[in-house]
């Protein structure tokens, strides 16, 4: 009877070791669940629009051991190239506690430093971050921003000598772009101080909205333009291919500081690897998760430029190409 006694009494215990058997795990593993850091990735453009650029960041988070949803989580958030919403997606991230936010460009850096000032911020990319005034210095941001910055301004004269080498008796030239967008102001003296340089006119055509770039094609068809310079914006990003379709419909000699036009057929292009910009990026969030301060991390500028050339849109426009061009290509799609 007393063996009996034992046993029922031992299945009866079962269930209470059983309780606090789970009341110790369940606390451990909500634990483990915590600690995967959520990362934001606030984008002024659409996903399709930037999908190479942000799977070079998840590349680069890859290499450094991350694996997304297993310990990292990654919030996004795309603002469509309505700039206006980037204010509202920024909010939204902090409210989902993300411990970092990586953006893509000054507008995303300035909507992310305005709703969250004392989060780090990593910039995947940006044109002019000292003369935008998220960082005291390139060598120490100081606050609470530090990243990568693109040099697109210095590099705007070397697209407009490239356009002259390739276009017989250049003299007008159409620059495409949003002139109160952060670094695009820098750009536009670059360029004029090179136009004067050649004894060449520079003519601006603005682009703040999708309407806006039918309206400078046409502008620049009635204006009698040689070939065009576009610059950078999150609204021409998105909506590259048209940009790129208009261009050789008008039989326009265009070149991109931004390499991804080229795979929509885009003439040239000449600028920064934004890919190689958000690989490295991955190495910011690795650094800061693991403790480091955005104040004490430098600031990175670009040392590499690519010139990539499409000699079938070259073909399409009934443009040769000279040798010397093509021998300094980094690519030539045929």
């Amino acid at each position: 009877m007393r063996n009996r006694s034992w046993f029922a009494e031992t299945l009866l215990s079962i269930p209470f070791f059983l309780t606090v058997l789970l009341s110790v795990l369940q606390p451990t593993q909500a634990q483990q669940a915590k600690q995967v850091p959520h990362v934001g990735l606030l984008v002024g453009s659409s996903g399709s629009a930037v999908s190479t650029r942000i799977d070079a960041f998840r590349q680069g988070l890859r290499e450094l051991g991350y694996v997304e949803k297993k310990n990292i989580a990654i919030e996004y958030r795309y603002a469509d190239g309505k700039i206006d919403r980037l204010p509202e997606l920024a909010a939204d991230l902090l409210a989902a506690k993300v411990k970092i936010i990586v953006t893509t460009g000054p507008a995303s850096t300035r909507s992310a430093k305005q709703s969250a000032p004392a989060l780090p911020i990593v910039m995947a990319m940006d044109d002019d971050p000292l003369g935008a005034g998220f960082v005291a210095s390139l060598s120490r941001p100081g606050g609470n921003i530090t990243g990568l910055s693109t040099l697109s301004p210095e590099i705007s004269g070397k697209q407009l000598e490239l356009l002259r080498e390739i276009v017989p008796k250049l003299a007008r030239v159409g620059v495409l772009g949003d002139a109160i967008r952060p670094g695009i102001p820098q750009a536009l003296r670059e360029i004029q101080a090179a136009a004067d340089a050649f004894q060449m006119q520079a003519q601006y055509l603005e682009i703040r909205t999708a309407s806006d770039i039918e309206r400078a094609f046409q502008s620049a068809g009635k204006e009698h333009l040689d070939a065009a310079l576009v610059l950078g914006s999150p609204l021409l990003n998105s909506e590259r291919k048209r940009v790129a379709d208009l261009a050789v419909k008008s039989r326009l000699p265009a070149i991109y500081r931004n390499l991804e036009f080229m795979e929509n057929g885009g003439l040239m292009a000449y600028g920064v690897s934004y890919t190689d910009l958000f690989r490295r990026a991955a190495v910011y969030v690795d650094k800061i998760l693991k403790g480091a301060k955005p104040a004490d991390l430098p600031v990175e500028q670009p040392t590499k430029f690519e010139f990539v050339i499409n000699l079938k849109t070259a073909k399409q426009i009934g443009l040769t190409i000279p040798p010397n061009v093509l021998a300094r290509a980094n690519k030539v799609i045929r």
